[in-house]
This record gives structure tokens, sequence and C-alpha cells, in this order.
């Protein structure tokens, strides 16, 4: 650590628990310090080292859900790269209308690199004129031709960029319909693997990468039966990915474990439905309040 302190280079420390070594503590408060001659330095353990400003400390944890103490978090800053359900959806949405309805997401993409392109295209063009009036003197406005040829061609660039947005909102709402009726699919993708990965839990063996997840998600669309009626290709991919993932990940689950998978898939999709509600769940796990008289 004291070479890349002081050659100016990163370093990345791994698997941390909730305890950090209070040895790297001057580092995370950045206690640095200018020695004789004007060199910046930092006191480690009971050496002194230069420092670099170019140095930086990464650190990182695959513990599921952290608590640190206030005295950490103040020191650092924490970013949480966890995947939500609404975050793994999406990902899994554009997944399967990429392989479903390819010329979609295409055009969907192509949109908001169009759009990109626009935006900035208007933010040159008013901060070349911005630039162009600070630099002209008001004698100079009304005279000056190439300031009034930038203004008519920003304004005809703009009228441009209005009609290609109009279209592209109108395009965009036919996107956003074609890509909301594949939305069970992913959900129900989604779904699986928070039950997959809430399987460590049961047992600290059971650990499954999301990319491998995604990966039997992919394989699933594949190889679902194919269907003109887009109600019954979505029932054939939504049935595909849940016993593709739940065979794969089985392997890998002792016998005495292997209902309690089935069961977690059974009522999540329930839950996710409505069919269960949170008070029917609490009730079956905690049991009927005790009653109280009043």
């Amino acid at each position: 650590m004291s070479g890349c302190v002081r050659n100016g280079k990163p370093i990345l420390i791994e698997d941390i628990e909730e305890q950090i070594d209070p040895s790297i503590d001057p580092l995370l408060l950045k206690q640095q310090f200018i020695a004789d001659g004007g060199i910046k330095q930092i006191k480690l353990g009971d050496s002194v080292q230069d420092y670099d400003d170019g140095f930086r400390l990464y650190m990182t944890t695959k513990m599921a859900n952290p608590h640190y103490a206030p005295e950490v978090c103040i020191k650092v800053t924490i970013i949480n790269f966890t995947v939500t359900f609404t975050g793994l959806e999406e990902q899994l949405l554009v997944d399967v209308v990429k392989k479903e309805r390819p010329e979609v997401e295409k055009q969907r993409d192509q949109i908001i690199v169009q759009m990109d392109k626009d935006n900035r295209t208007l933010k040159k063009q008013e901060n070349d004129i911005l630039q162009k009036l600070a630099k002209s003197t008001k004698e100079q406005i009304l005279d000056e031709d190439t300031l009034i040829d930038m203004l008519k061609n920003s304004k005809r660039v703009s009228a441009e960029i209005q009609e290609r947005i109009e279209n592209a909102v109108i395009i965009e709402e036919q996107i956003k319909t074609t890509r909301a009726s594949y939305v069970p699919v992913a959900q129900r993708g989604s779904i699986v693997y928070f039950v997959v990965a809430d399987l460590c839990n049961i047992n600290a063996m059971y650990q499954n990468s999301l990319q491998y997840v995604k990966t039997l998600f992919s394989k699933a669309i594949d190889n679902s039966e194919k269907s003109d009626l887009l109600e019954e290709r979505l029932a054939n991919l939504s049935d595909t990915i849940t016993k593709m993932i739940y065979t794969m990940i089985a392997r890998g689950l002792f016998e005495a474990d292997k209902m309690i998978y089935s069961f977690l898939i059974a009522t999540s999709i329930r839950k996710n439905s409505g069919v269960i509600t949170m008070v029917s769940w609490n009730h079956l796990l905690r049991g009927a309040m005790p009653f109280s008289a009043a």
C-alpha cells in the first residue's frame, strides 16, 4: 500500500467486513501534512510516507446488507451497487425485447441517441451566439452579418429539431406500448432471481451470480415454444423461464431445501400478482396476533 500512496496509484481492498482496520484511518481521514521541503506526507503506522494526490483507495464488500457505524460512513463515500427489483426488471425487459422485437429496441436506441445529439447541437448553437454577442459592441450587433446568419441558422435548426422531437414522442409512445406487453416476462425473471439470491439465507453455500441467472433467462427465451399469439407467447416465456431457472438452480441444492425453494418461488409469484396479500403473508410467518380486550 505504501508504494501506491507514494506513487499515486489506486488500490483496491476486496471483501471487507463491517469492521475496518484502524491502521488505514489516516488515509480515510486524509491526514496529510506538508513536511520540510514542501513535500506532502502522511503517517501510516510507525512510518511516514510521501503522499501523491493521485492516490485513490477503493474498498468492496460481498455482504448483502452491511451496517457501517456512523464514524465509518463520514470517512468514506458509500456507493450501493446492489441490484433492485425495478432495476433488474428494466434490464431483463431490454433483454427480452431485444430477442423478441429487436427492431423496437433498436429504434428506441436510435431515438435516444438522436435526441441527445439534437440537445448538444442546440447547446452548441446557443453558446456560439452568446460568445458572438459578448464580443460584439452595441454598434456592431445590427451590422454583424455573421451574427444574423447564425440566428437564422439557429432558428432553422431549432425548427427541424422540434419536428423530430414531435415525431419521436409519437414513436416513443408506440415503443412503450410494445415494450409494456413484455413487462410480465421481465417481472417473472426478476422475481425468480431474488428468490435465488435469498437462498444464501438458508445455506451460505447457495451463491449464484446475477450474470448466471441472466444467462439462464436468455436461454429460456430461446428455448420457449413459439406462438403467433402474443398472450400465448408471453405465457410460454414466463413458464419456460421459471422452469429453467428452477431446474438449474435446484441441481445445486440439498434435497431438504428444494421444497423450500419451490415454496418461495410459488409464493413470490403470487405476492407479486396480489393473490397473496402482505396481511396473509405476515399471518403465515408470525401467526395470529394475540387478542387484547378493550
